[in-house]
């Protein structure tokens, strides 16, 4: 027989086709009484994956692995072109051993060898089967001791029984081969051309796609009559499976073909209902269109531009772009709450109760709810303006979530937009109509979200709107915020007025100076400020510890808090004005409880500051501020006001020699640094009052530092403590410990108020500072603000000059 390469093809049916043509070719040999090749005794395996080879046919193999490749060379080297093949057990290994393959294999002759980078591609024909009897060695290679398993004779079988077994054979082949679009129809001739039995059986296996199994148990079935039997079996199934897949490929492609129809005559159905007058689907959408427009008693300006479009509508071709614009608009004012609203709950008592219930403290806003609430209940006539709030404070105090709390107060809709980071003018008026996926602004598609017109709207973060090239959405909000201007707001898109008097606005900040003052202007200003101590343990009492109890998953009484924890944890755990932190902490601990139930504990656990400190760690503020510096002349404590609350400032002077005159550091904006001047000018003025000598200032350079260098500072409340500090440097008095002051300090010796009276106060308590000195002008707002619990634990003194502030604040 002459060599055949093997082409490089991918192609299965073109595969499959050539090695129909080469097992014909081997059949013709077989028959020329070409002399059989010898199989050694010992024999070298080579596994192989997902396929089995038969004797007489013959099979183009790939060998990749390195101890194939070094199978096939020493077999080639040494003339020895015999060896056996045997499928592996399990396809995924790499280098199976003997207990990886069966035990039954077919000894093949290598016809032809291509040598590739990193892969041996073969021809090899089947010569006969064998069973491995001796396990002779692994490595580098598979080599064993077989059995040779002759074929078996006809003799001995019915010849009736075995043709027909043939046939039928034959016939399942045939029909598998006409349903399965991957074997060739060449394949048909291949068992009329085979006489012999045992060889069409093999020759039939080798084509199908049966397991490597199945295929196996061919190849290990000797008797001639069971091999046959067996082979029909799988035949059977697999023309099941392949006429079950032939009628669903059917019907899938009768139902297209059924879609397809349909689709084409309800087409012709629509040109003939157009032809003839009759309604059509598109008809009966404008009417269901038009009966909403005629129930939907919308203002006059709004029903005639609805109406004009839905005229435009009826001439349109539903499949242009104008259509859906049209429809989309039509459906967009047919949604706004025009006239639906909700009936305010005028019951004082319960209003108190729902935001007692949901927060602590916060009594400015309460009060002013409760006060809108009564002069509803009392004017009966007339329209009642709604307030519009703006609630600034530090992070975590309750601002957003007071917003719902209103609500269901008020017994009415919620919703809330974000303005953090809004800068397109759009977002608050809409985009117009002539815009392609124009829609409507923030604030309408609230009201149409919630379907009614006297919501409670928060308009959260409104300090932290941007602006750039597509406008400035502050300003957008000027007409919404106005009273007088906001019960005919005009949104781009739907461009007629819609009344929004009837919205409560609550807006949050956390600062008041990145808000325009135009804005500003038209809302009315609620500070809150941050929670003192008792606050705070009240609040995770009450609030945070019941809720993050919940959200874990367990019951109060499997985790029980003593208040002495709480207090640890308030105290040493978390110095914030807020109690966003604090819920952090505490959900912290609630899932170290958690996960010692998840673990089996059965008893439940009890919350002590020492469990705090096994969950948590070692705590993280052990001393306050003030205790940890060391005060030496030259070093004054201020408190200034913050975005998050309020903070204490370390103000520290040094003199040396030289005469540069004053250096100032620590990131001080332009009005700090001109309260050192003030202060340093103040000082030389009456340098004889404090008894310094003018050659001090000569000789000497003096250097004013605020630690934190990385924190920009400014604002003039820091004055009266740079004179401080100052005085005490140059007289070498030291400031009085825990004494922590704020005000303007100006050129006359004046002593200014300052604001953000409440969170300076709280931060000095929370330092530490038992003293304050405070401007005189700010007795009131001390007084009003500043809880009564905190007033008692500090020692407060108003002043007017800086004289007086020296005097209360130096050691004699």
């Amino acid at each position: 027989m002459s060599e055949v390469k093997l082409p490089i093809e991918e192609d299965i049916a073109v595969e499959l086709e050539l090695e129909a043509s080469l097992a014909i070719a081997a059949l013709d040999a077989a028959e020329d009484d070409q002399p059989k090749p010898v199989v050694p005794e010992e024999i070298s395996i080579l596994p192989l994956r997902d396929s089995v080879v038969y004797p007489m046919l013959i099979a183009p193999l790939s060998v990749s692995r390195e101890n194939g490749i070094q199978l096939i060379d020493e077999s080639v080297s040494t003339s020895n072109r015999v060896i056996g093949v045997v499928a592996q057990r399990d396809p995924s290994l790499n280098e199976p051993g003997f207990d990886g393959v069966y035990e039954y294999g077919c000894a093949v002759i290598i016809r032809t060898l291509v040598k590739m980078n990193d892969t041996v591609r073969l021809i090899v024909q089947g010569v006969q089967r064998f069973r491995i009897v001796e396990r002779l060695s692994e490595e580098p290679y598979l080599r064993a001791r077989i059995e040779l398993i002759d074929e078996p004779a006809t003799e001995g079988h019915s010849e009736e029984e075995l043709e027909a077994l043939k046939r039928s054979v034959s016939a399942l082949f045939d029909q598998a081969i006409r349903l399965s679009p991957g074997l060739p129809d060449e394949l048909r001739s291949l068992t009329q051309a085979v006489t012999e039995p045992n060889v069409m059986a093999d020759l039939v296996a080798a084509h199908m796609s049966l397991s490597v199994a199945n295929k196996q148990e061919i190849l290990e079935t000797a008797d001639l009559e069971e091999r046959l039997k067996k082979l029909l079996a799988m035949l059977s199934k697999e023309v099941r499976v392949l006429e079950l897949a032939s009628k669903v490929q059917t019907e899938v492609n009768h139902e297209l073909s059924k879609s397809q129809r349909d689709y084409y005559l309800r087409e012709q159905l629509k040109a003939i209902q157009k032809e003839l007058g009759e309604y059509d689907d598109r008809a009966e959408e404008l009417d269901e269109l038009w009966e909403k427009i005629q129930t939907a008693r919308l203002p006059e300006e709004a029903d005639k531009e609805v109406r004009r479009d839905y005229d435009r509508m009826k001439r349109m071709n539903p499949g242009s772009p104008e259509y859906s614009v049209a429809r989309t608009y039509v459906d967009t004012v047919l949604a706004l709450p025009w006239h639906q609203s909700t009936v305010d709950n005028l019951d004082l008592r319960h209003s108190q109760s729902v935001l007692d219930g949901d927060h602590f403290g916060l009594e400015k806003v309460k009060d002013r709810i409760i006060e809108f609430l009564a002069v509803r209940k009392v004017k009966t006539d007339g329209r009642l303006r709604q307030p519009i709030l703006c609630l600034v404070g530090p992070p975590g105090v309750g601002k957003t979530s007071l917003g719902r709390s209103v609500a269901d107060a008020l017994g009415r809709k919620y919703a809330r937009i974000s303005l953090g980071g809004m800068r397109d003018e759009a977002e608050i008026r809409g985009h117009r109509r002539t815009y392609i996926g124009a829609m409507p602004g923030q604030v309408v598609q609230a009201l149409r979200r919630i379907e009614s017109n006297n919501p409670v709207l928060v308009l959260d973060e409104i300090d932290k709107i941007g602006s750039d090239h597509r406008g400035d959405p502050s300003s957008a909000l000027l007409e919404v915020l106005d009273p007088e201007q906001n019960s005919t707001f005009r949104d781009h898109y739907v461009d007629v007025p819609f009344d929004l008097s009837n919205v409560m606005f609550i807006a949050t900040a956390n600062r008041l100076d990145t808000i325009p003052a135009a804005l500003r202007d038209r809302m009315e200003i609620i500070e809150l400020g941050g929670y003192t101590e008792a606050e705070k343990i009240e609040i995770a009492i009450r609030h945070l510890i019941p809720k993050q109890t919940e959200e874990h998953g367990l019951k109060p009484s499997r985790l029980q808090w003593s208040r002495e924890a709480v207090i640890a944890l308030v105290q040493h755990y978390t110095r914030e004005a807020g109690v966003r932190n604090l819920e952090r902490e505490i959900g912290s601990v609630t899932r170290k409880a958690t996960r010692m139930f998840a673990e089996g504990r059965g008893a439940k656990v009890v919350v002590s500051p020492g469990f705090i400190e096994k969950s948590l760690g070692a705590p993280r503020y052990l001393h306050d501020l003030v205790s940890e510096r060391e005060m030496v002349p030259g070093v004054a404590i201020g408190l200034a006001w913050t975005p998050v609350g309020g903070d204490v400032l370390f103000i520290e002077t040094s003199k040396m020699p030289g005469s540069k005159g004053m250096m100032v550091t620590g990131q001080l904006g332009d009005v700090m640094k001109e309260s050192v001047s003030a202060a340093l000018t103040y000082i030389r003025s009456r340098a004889s009052q404090f008894n310094l000598d003018n050659e001090q200032f000569e000789k000497n350079e003096i250097h004013v530092h605020v630690p934190a260098g990385a924190v920009p500072k400014d604002g003039p409340s820091a004055g009266v403590t740079m004179l401080t500090a100052l005085v005490s440097l140059l007289t070498g008095r030291k400031v009085k410990d825990r004494l922590a002051m704020t005000g303007e300090f100006t050129l006359s010796g004046n002593v200014l108020p300052v604001g953000g009276i409440k969170e300076k106060v709280l931060a000095a308590l929370r330092a530490g500072v038992t003293t304050l000195i405070l401007p005189e002008a700010n007795r009131k707002d001390y007084f009003e603000e500043v809880p009564a619990d905190v007033q008692k634990q500090l020692k407060t003194y108003f002043v007017r000059t800086g004289d007086e502030v020296l005097k209360l604040a130096l050691e004699k």
